[in-house]
């Protein structure tokens, strides 16, 4: 089984200061549905984990998440694209939940849902949090410039063996053209 992880805000979708909290401030990124039609297209498992902490702070409630995750999948289907799934952590960044990002809950929790070892699967984001929690679950982290990205990529500290692309099309093409 081919298997990729983005993360949501930053990869996927433009990301907002003051949290993505209704579907009409989903806006996906220029070429970011293409890439993933693309690699549903050539049998990838693509998944999405993702911290929500807008959840905890109070900023919108489930149905509207489950409502921007409709509009992001409906958008995909457009263009001939899907999401396998969305792992997402609802907690706050004081909560101490290992599911959130830097920790590796919810990449394990990917591993134990697909029944897969995480060795080596790409997992795309743009922030070191991101990063991290991909490496700790034994994934191959890669960082795109888009969104949080350029400022992870100043502020260095990065897990080894980081790969870093423009975009998530330009993973899509790195990924595809190594099959």
């Amino acid at each position: 089984m081919k298997l990729i992880i983005l993360d949501r805000d930053g990869v996927i979708n433009q990301d907002s200061d003051a949290f993505v909290k209704t579907p009409d401030e989903w806006v996906a990124l220029p070429g970011s549905l293409q890439a993933i039609a693309r690699l549903s297209q050539a049998g990838w498992k693509v998944v999405v984990a993702t911290n929500q902490s807008g959840l905890a702070r109070g900023l919108f409630d489930m149905d509207t998440l489950t409502a921007i995750h409709a509009k992001m999948r409906r958008e995909l289907a457009a263009v001939g694209g899907s999401v396998d799934a969305v792992f997402m952590c609802p907690h706050g960044p004081d909560d101490d939940c290992s599911c959130r990002k830097p920790r590796p809950g919810l990449f394990e929790q990917i591993g134990h849902r697909y029944d897969a070892d995480l060795t080596g699967v790409p997992a795309v984001g743009d922030s070191l949090r991101d990063l991290q929690a991909s490496s700790a679950a034994g994934c191959s982290p890669w960082l795109v410039m888009t969104g949080n990205g350029r400022k992870t990529l100043q502020k260095g500290g990065l897990p080894q063996g980081t790969r870093i692309s423009d975009d998530l099309s330009a993973v899509a093409d790195a990924l595809l053209q190594e099959i």
